[in-house]
């Protein structure tokens, strides 16, 4: 039966289908494998839906080896030029912090005027603080790009989120009703401005209405995941927090106005969904051979992994992020990254940039048991994985990492299964 289905049934695909297109829009069909550009950079964020921003340094910012992923090594610096000069994207909230494009501003922007209304714990706060809030907008508006170290206050007593001292909830909730927007970073740290001192245009862009942005919410959700179900919608694009029941009745309209069509994917009891113009596009993917070429170690936070459930239902491989595990608890080490090969993920390495000794250490490799058994992949199936070329792939792009992250050797610790460490040492070595 055609992957469309006959009339009245829901078109059903492959697993594969849904594994292939999810790798395009994720721009992981040629990892490591176009130049970076401001062009690139945009379209691939806008395909995402954000690129993640986290403060852990142990290899690298997040956001930086989210990049390295896909364009290879870049100068960091030519990074930040088009995020905090030329402006092609700017700092928002989607999944987590993230980067987002400008040119979704207008979704963003309806976002921002309704924050006050949907995130309640802000009213006692600008209850008892107006003051607060006018005196840091004021020194912004006079002074220019400023951060919270600016602000000299001693943090009141207590614990938690709520200890921040006032002029930072200030600033946070500035930031979030679009009254300023990130100018820069110093340090990494966050360095404000008035919204329209940042993006001149800002106050001329119409936010979308509250029904149009559900809707857009939804569709981009959709297109950066290709197919998914109605827990991955709700895993995905995090952010604004929106009830389930919500997304449900938004969904369902999408359905009825024929945007969204219910799908059936192999394997799963729940139907999924994909837009109706991406059909074609799974109906390709279902037929492709090679979905991705290349090998690329990925950042916890890449938005590839934001539903971890996801990963275990379309790849078959169960990842955790072992930042948050207590050290006597992890299994695969404090900082490990994914790495995929050939569009199947084939196990994770815990690495660590020593930066003042220009050393890139691998701590640990733990490869998946199908792998080194030189057996079949137990999702993701495009045909027999070669367990040296696999073994090649991640020599390739560690080295690649390496030249990425300035440092002039690397070391290797303990490989999972220990037997396969000369291998891999001496793909390394070459």
């Amino acid at each position: 039966m055609s992957a469309r289905g006959k009339s009245g049934e829901r078109p059903r695909f492959p697993t594969h289908a849904a594994a292939a297109l999810f790798l395009e829009r994720q721009h992981l069909t040629r990892p490591r494998g176009a130049r970076l550009s401001a062009k690139r950079l945009v379209s691939f964020v806008a395909d995402a839906g954000g690129l993640q921003i986290d403060t852990i340094n142990v290899l690298d910012r997040a956001h930086y080896l989210t990049v390295w992923s896909r364009f290879g090594p870049y100068a960091h610096e030519a990074l930040d030029r088009m995020i905090y000069r030329r402006r092609v994207l700017f700092e928002y909230w989607a999944h987590a912090a993230c980067f987002v494009p400008v040119a979704d501003l207008p979704a963003w922007r309806s976002v921002m005027a309704n924050y006050f209304v949907s995130h309640t714990g802000w009213r006692a706060f600008l209850r008892k603080n107006p003051k607060m809030l006018k005196l840091t907008e004021d020194a912004i508006r006079e002074r220019g790009p400023l951060g919270n170290s600016d602000f000299e206050q001693k943090r009141p007593g207590g614990a938690g989120w709520w200890s921040w001292k006032p002029v930072t909830h200030a600033l946070h909730y500035l930031w979030m009703s679009g009254r300023t927007l990130i100018h820069s970073r110093r340090h990494f740290q966050k360095r404000y401005a008035l919204a329209g001192q940042v993006l001149p245009d800002f106050e001329g862009i119409e936010p979308l209405g509250a029904d149009e942005f559900a809707r857009w919410h939804m569709r981009r959700s959709l297109h950066a995941m290709g197919a998914a179900s109605a827990t991955d919608l709700n895993r995905y694009l995090t952010f604004p927090r929106t009830p389930a029941t919500r997304r449900r009745q938004v969904l369902r309209k999408l359905v009825r106005a024929g945007e969204v069509v219910e799908i059936e994917l192999e394997g799963q009891r729940a139907p999924w969904f994909a837009l109706r113009e991406d059909l074609p596009a799974l109906e390709r993917a279902a037929r492709r051979r090679s979905v991705s070429r290349g090998t690329t170690l990925l950042s916890p936070f890449d938005s590839f992994l934001w539903h971890r459930e996801r990963t275990r239902a379309l790849f078959g491989f169960d990842y955790v992020i072992e930042v948050y595990v207590p050290g006597h608890k992890r299994v695969h080490g404090y900082y490990s990254l994914p790495i995929l090969h050939e569009g199947r993920l084939i196990g994770r390495l815990d690495a660590k940039n020593h930066r003042e000794a220009k050393r890139l250490e691998v701590r640990r490799v733990h490869l998946e048991p199908w792998l080194a058994n030189r057996a079949a992949p137990p999702l993701a199936r495009w045909g027999a994985v070669d367990l040296d070329d696999a073994l090649g792939g991640i020599a390739a792009a560690l080295d690649s990492l390496r030249a990425f992250e300035g440092a002039t050797r690397m070391t290797l610790g303990r490989v999972s299964p220990a037997k396969l460490r000369p291998a891999l040492a001496r793909a390394m070595a070459r």
